[in-house]
């Protein structure tokens, strides 16, 4: 706080109000995610006028709640020019009360339906006992609220009186208005619920097994790649003078090196580099964690990044947002964003965008090189061969020795 008031008075007054205790937290924090200095005065002093105001309309840290967020920027729209982004920095101020338990977290303002709160007993066992990644229980109690809700609606939800005519009646609706790989992702997350239900003693049935199987040929797809020279392409339009680039670059090369998943990558701790043995750990799928050898290449990617271009702060996350605040990234498809604006520097279009090209590319130039399926699934990490006998349409040269004469046709 003496860093950016200088004014003793202006100091104290900067600690008025109900939040004054907290102003000195909040600026180490804004300093932790680098902020840059003038941001860092202006938050503060926004942060102080909002303490001042609540005072003044005798609110105190119990009876504080986001609403009053919006009531003060709505008075301050009135008597000075306000900023669009005025509600973030008073957001992350009641995120610390919270943490530091002055302030208590707001009752739901809507009460939950008997199916919303089963769908969200679901959601929990997905987390705790499952250990799936939140896009797939996302998806999951996306097609199980949709069926607890049509069946019960704001009901009681009586588990037990679910019949197999239910199941069947869900399936065939759902089915008609999904494409085929969505409607096997539906009938996958019902089974799981369906489970689950007999699992919490709900259920005396297995009715899991109602659940009719929706038409989809297995691996009936060709996976997405590029060709190793459109790979090197994206790497070299990398920018490696720019801190950005030099982040983006080492992320590109843990992609087309290791085949990690975009997820993986976007969680990856400081804590998770080896640099004496030079490992790199990994947690995948179901939080399955693995070792990988890091490769020189990619060591001296990360080595450069964290030398010059990590923003010093105290997230412990690799790889940094590039603007403050300086934190992790929040959303697994910021790498798959990182992927697609890394594809449009270099030229090069394709249908498929995603952290998961580098992955297939990874694959298929492996095989190309000679490398058994077995080993491809070693390294990607597959836990059955099953899943890695994808590639293997993708390998033209073994497949046209397979091939039978076309009748009248040449060889």
């Amino acid at each position: 706080m003496e860093k950016y008031f200088n004014d003793h008075q202006a100091l104290l007054r900067r600690r008025e109000g109900p939040l004054g205790n907290y102003i000195g937290s909040f600026a180490t924090q804004l300093i932790d995610q680098g902020y840059a200095q003038y941001s860092i005065r202006y938050q503060l002093r926004l942060v102080a006028d909002f303490s001042r105001w609540l005072e003044h309309q005798r609110v105190t840290i119990n009876d504080l709640r986001p609403e009053h967020i919006g009531s003060y920027l709505q008075q301050r729209a009135q008597r000075r020019r306000s900023r669009s982004g005025d509600a973030a920095p008073l957001k992350r101020l009641l995120n610390i009360l919270r943490q530091d338990g002055a302030m208590t977290k707001e009752e739901l303002p809507i009460q939950r339906t008997p199916a919303q709160q089963l769908a969200d007993e679901f959601g929990l066992y997905l987390r705790q006992e499952r250990a799936l990644a939140p896009k797939t229980i996302s998806n999951y109690l996306d097609f199980a609220g949709r069926f607890l809700i049509g069946r019960f609606a704001d009901g009681k939800a009586e588990i037990a009186a679910l019949c197999a005519a239910d199941i069947v009646r869900f399936v065939q609706d759902q089915a008609s208005r999904l494409h085929s790989s969505q409607a096997k992702h539906m009938t996958t997350a019902l089974r799981a619920f369906l489970q689950y239900a007999r699992y919490r003693d709900g259920l005396n049935l297995d009715l899991a097994a109602a659940v009719p199987a929706v038409a989809n040929w297995t691996k009936s797809s060709i996976p997405r790649f590029l060709p190793p020279d459109q790979i090197e392409l994206i790497l070299a339009h990398c920018n490696r003078q720019t801190a950005i680039g030099r982040r983006d670059y080492a992320i590109l090369l843990l992609l087309a090196r290791l085949g990690l998943r975009g997820g993986e990558v976007a969680v990856l701790s400081l804590d998770d580099i080896d640099w004496e043995s030079g490992y790199i750990s990994v947690c995948g799928k179901c939080r399955r964690q693995a070792q990988l050898p890091l490769p020189v290449e990619v060591g001296e990617a990360i080595t450069a990044y964290l030398k010059n271009g990590r923003p010093r702060g105290a997230d412990r996350r690799l790889f940094l947002r590039g603007q403050a605040p300086a934190i992790g990234f929040q959303r697994t498809g910021s790498i798959s964003s990182l992927v697609k604006r890394a594809l449009k520097r270099a030229g090069i279009k394709t249908p498929y965008q995603g952290a998961h090209l580098f992955r297939h590319s990874l694959a298929t130039g492996m095989l190309g090189r000679g490398a058994s399926l077995a080993e491809i699934g070693e390294l990607l990490r597959h836990q059955s061969l099953e899943t890695t006998t994808i590639y293997a349409k993708v390998d033209l040269g073994s497949l046209r020795t397979l091939a039978l004469p076309w009748p009248g046709g040449e060889l």
